[in-house]
């Protein structure tokens, strides 16, 4: 299955990108972030036309957070608790497979502050936050196997400037080792979906080999997030058949979704068939 993501719609009201993208055929759906909306739940349910995936900030809350699993705030973790058996529980309805969700941090961002330089405060001991966080993603996963979804981890992106500002990394499961010692320890309701944009952002960062760790991590690989990027930050820029994880990107999963942030919506529609054409041709 491949998914359009509405990520690059973030000022719209999810039922309007929902109909832009109808508009041009597009019926396979990642839904992610865009603005509030009170009665999205009902709408997308009524809606028998779509395949849809729940992707991490959705529905989105009337009051904005940062979502984060592995949080001490007792506050935090009880409301992303909360939005992620929303996001389950939805999923379940809409009958789809999945529900995917970005790893934690070592430290609470203010919301204005995610996707850039984070402002500094103090770090959670890496250990303690790493145990909490397989605790809380087998319990997450748990709860989404009676429901019948699988929860699928994303890997965060750790920027050259974030790495400088903290003097450490203040994000879980950025480089393959620590993707892979995560993976062990989680029960089989969780599976991996690698941002490949993320992943070339942090082997910069971690200076790890990008195709080396690309290698490494897709015998665990479940889906993918795919967008392209200058490797400094993630900017979610499009992509070419010849872009760098095309060349060897895992063959026959359920799960790619093209997360490119573009209004051009005949533009995403070219990018999916980049997609097919290369899974088609490499299955031969």
């Amino acid at each position: 299955m491949i998914y359009i993501s509405t990520g690059g719609f973030k000022d719209l009201l999810p039922e309007k990108t929902i109909k832009i993208l109808n508009k041009k055929n597009i019926n396979c759906i990642e839904l992610s972030g865009g603005r509030y909306s009170k009665k999205i739940s009902n709408s997308i349910v009524k809606n028998n036309n779509n395949v849809f995936a729940i992707h991490n900030y959705f529905p989105v809350p009337k009051k904005s957070f940062v979502l984060n699993l592995a949080s001490t705030d007792s506050q935090i973790y009880r409301k992303t608790l909360r939005n992620f058996k929303r996001s389950i529980n939805l999923s379940n309805k809409l009958k789809s497979r999945y529900f995917s969700f970005h790893a934690g941090f070592l430290l609470d961002p203010n919301p204005k502050h995610l996707g850039k330089t984070l402002e500094k405060i103090k770090l959670q001991p890496r250990k303690k936050i790493f145990e909490t966080f397989v605790k809380r993603v087998n319990e997450v996963a748990n709860y989404a196997k009676k429901k019948n979804v699988k929860i699928l981890i994303e890997n965060n992106v750790l920027t050259k400037k974030n790495l400088l500002k903290f003097g450490s990394n203040p994000l879980l499961l950025t480089s393959p080792s620590e993707i892979i010692k995560f993976f062990k320890k989680t029960n089989n309701n969780v599976g991996f979906l690698l941002d490949v944009g993320h992943l070339k952002v942090s082997s910069k960062t971690l200076e790890f080999n990008l195709f080396k760790a690309h290698k490494k991590l897709k015998r665990i690989i479940e889906g993918y997030h795919l967008s392209d990027n200058n490797g400094l930050e993630d900017s979610n820029k499009s992509f070419d058949k010849n872009s760098w994880f095309l060349k060897d990107i895992k063959q026959n999963l359920s799960y790619y979704s093209i997360e490119v942030y573009t209004s051009d919506i005949n533009k995403l529609k070219k990018l999916k068939k980049i997609v097919k054409k290369k899974l088609i041709n490499d299955s031969k």
